[in-house]
């Protein structure tokens, strides 16, 4: 019997040997089906966690550089598919137009893509329009006030269960919304406080209020029923966390100042 352990110890690393491989060609023929990882994001001006910016040699922003770092990890070339907001991205989910995305995760969306950790907690608020005398929650909450939202988003479905008579209306894109509360055309624009402070710097007169009406998430998905893709997303990430990669993601795109929250309070 002795004799026979070399042969089966043999057989035990080449089995090894081969089911690596195996195992690493299965996950690329799942996550990466085209040769390439193509990474889902969002385009606008504001930047942030989520959002991401057109540069003249190609694209910026957390998701960029993450999406850019999963690529490397898979040893495939990136491409981004760029959308105009995160509800596009979501609609996208079953045509196998994209492979993996990072963006804000609510129970319908759920539905729709598999999510890995969390990697971004925001306060949602409300700016107001230059001029206008909302100050708080509850003066903002009144017939014939116009909120603006970006389209099927879930800060847009947190922004309509969280207003009983101000209309919310959705627009596709963060420019649309920027013109019409710089001109006075809505009273109101519900997204990240990050964002919006941003957005008051650009737009005078203008005000953020200090309540906040929701949390948003934002954290790694795929389409649903990618069982080897969700695992290397959610490990990517928890390593990414644990390692720094996502901290130098925030510090590379103007968020040094900004804490890296993984959980809602």
């Amino acid at each position: 019997m002795p004799s026979q352990l070399p042969l089966i110890t043999g057989l035990v690393v080449a089995v090894a040997m081969m089911a690596a491989p195996a195992s690493a060609d299965a996950l690329k023929d799942e996550i990466a089906p085209t040769g390439k990882l193509r990474v889902a994001i969002a385009i606008s001006p504001a930047g942030g966690a989520f959002w991401c910016t057109k540069t003249e040699t190609g694209y910026a922003g957390v998701p960029v550089d993450l999406g850019k770092a999963m690529a490397a990890q898979l040893g495939v070339p990136i491409e981004y598919v760029v959308h105009q907001n995160s509800g596009q991205i979501a609609d996208a989910a079953s045509k196998g137009t994209w492979d993996v995305t990072l963006l804000p995760k609510d129970p319908e969306r759920e539905t729709r893509m598999t999510f890995g950790p969390i990697y971004e907690v925001a306060d949602a608020t409300y700016i107001v329009r230059p001029g206008s005398t909302v100050t708080n929650f509850a003066s903002l909450d009144q017939p014939g006030v116009k909120v603006a939202a970006v389209n099927n988003t879930t800060t847009m479905r947190g922004a309509i269960a969280h207003l009983k008579n101000a209309k919310v209306t959705g627009y596709q894109t963060y420019d649309e919304i920027f013109s019409l509360l710089k001109s006075g055309e809505v009273d109101a624009f519900a997204l990240s406080r990050d964002q919006l402070n941003a957005m008051a710097k650009k737009i005078p007169g203008t005000r953020v209020l200090d309540e906040t009406f929701k949390q948003t998430v934002t954290a790694v998905a795929v389409p649903l029923n990618h069982p080897l893709s969700a695992a290397f997303a959610s490990k990517f990430m928890t390593e990414a966390t644990a390692d720094g990669t996502l901290r130098k993601a925030y510090d590379n795109n103007g968020l040094k100042d900004t804490p890296i929250r993984t959980q809602t309070k």
